[in-house]
């Protein structure tokens, strides 16, 4: 018989209570160090005090009014956004998935607007994850993802990821866009170089297509700078992002330039629950928070401090494990053992991470974490080795 719940996700047996910063408690009592974040969502930890308190006060006025009338808050982030990206402009939504679909929409309606409707393809990439709705599983190459729901959106080309050579060659009179993640999350913590990502951008360039960065889960101070694409200096036309900017609450926007969202006009695009006013006060806080002087740095040496702990246990523990990967705090453990062990032997000595691709465990832990979270953490990590050689 199945579940009331519909049986989609294959659940570990624990609930949790409530939360407090980087921890999570059960109704048990049990404590976990949570360096999982919801995967990359709850950016400042749990009950971050001025979440709950814009939160509970913006409630006490107005949920929701639809995007049929003017939302004053969804201009102050968008003004966030854009004074502080490459972008002029913001469409708001609820999720990745839909920032994504956002951002194809844009990219198919600027080639259009622009006298070339024949161009509606877009280049992805091997590895690459951008959401669970039937186009963006299309647009990815997981077939795990993508059995039994065919046929596939027509319109992705598949490139190899690093490969610059190989990716032109993909490129047709067809491409509209090339759509790719600065760090392959999913795909198991692979960061693209900075050389990669200059070099999609020349290649945009010089076919007239558009260069689409999903940050979906690299944004928002997870990599130590505000997106993970300024760290190289190559900016895109269209962003994806999602996960961390609501801290927990579902808030998805799609940033571009006026140049590539020339072709969007009144009734091309829209959202009901997008951009409403609990959702855009709880991202307010969050930029406002992350634009803090020396949050971002924060970042960076959090990031650094974890990476030089991961690795003396690479180190230390040869035969299970291969390198550390990432950026900031958007970590992988690169196992030469099931990545799943690794993650269950964790979460027995009380630390929740989670697993990725190519055999990867990531650990994602909120930005607002210190050097005794992360010494806590290690020494749980060294602890779950041990457990496993024994």
């Amino acid at each position: 018989m199945i579940s009331d719940v519909m049986p989609t996700y294959a659940r570990t047996d624990i609930a949790f209570e409530r939360g407090s910063g980087p921890y999570l408690y059960t109704a048990e009592g049990d404590c976990y160090l949570d360096f999982g974040s919801g995967i990359a969502v709850n950016s400042l930890g749990h009950c971050h005090p001025k979440l709950v308190s814009v939160l509970a006060d913006q409630a006490s006025k107005i949920w929701h009014c639809s995007n049929l009338y003017n939302i004053p808050l969804q201009e102050e982030v968008a003004r966030l956004l854009v004074t502080n990206s490459f972008a002029d402009t913001a469409f708001f939504c609820n999720s990745g998935a839909e920032a994504v679909e956002a951002g194809l929409k844009i990219v198919r309606k600027y080639q259009s607007t622009s006298g070339h409707p024949e161009r509606y393809r877009v280049v992805t990439f091997n590895g690459s994850f951008h959401g669970r709705t039937l186009t963006t599983i299309s647009a990815a190459a997981n077939e795990a993802h993508k059995a039994g729901f065919g046929p596939m959106v027509d319109g992705f080309d598949l490139a190899t990821f690093g490969d610059l050579q190989q990716t032109r060659s993909v490129i047709t009179d067809k491409t509209a866009a090339i759509l790719v993640e600065p760090i392959q999350g999913e795909g198991g913590i692979r960061p693209a170089d900075g050389a990669f990502l200059a070099g999609l951008r020349d290649l945009c360039d010089e076919f007239g297509i558009l260069l689409f960065f999903d940050e979906v889960q690299t944004g928002i101070g997870r990599t130590g700078y505000l997106f993970a694409h300024q760290a190289a200096g190559t900016d895109p036309d269209v962003m994806a992002l999602a996960k961390g900017i609501g801290g927990g609450f579902p808030v998805g926007a799609c940033l571009a330039s006026e140049r590539a969202a020339s072709g969007m006009g009144p009734g091309t695009h829209g959202s009901t629950f997008g951009g409403n006013p609990l959702g855009m006060s709880v991202a307010k806080a969050v930029l406002e928070i992350l634009l803090e002087r020396g949050f971002l740095e924060h970042c960076k040496n959090m990031g650094a401090l974890l990476a030089e702990g991961l690795n003396k246990i690479v180190m230390a523990y040869p035969e299970l494990l291969a390198e550390v990967r990432g950026s900031g705090l958007m970590i992988g453990l690169k196992c030469l053992i099931p990545a799943g062990d690794l993650v269950n032997a964790c979460r027995r000595q009380k630390l929740l991470t989670v697993p990725a691709g190519d055999n990867v465990v990531r650990l994602l832990p909120p930005l607002i974490i210190d050097k005794g979270h992360i010494e806590e953490a290690l020494r749980m990590i060294s602890g779950a080795c041990q457990e496993i050689n024994k």
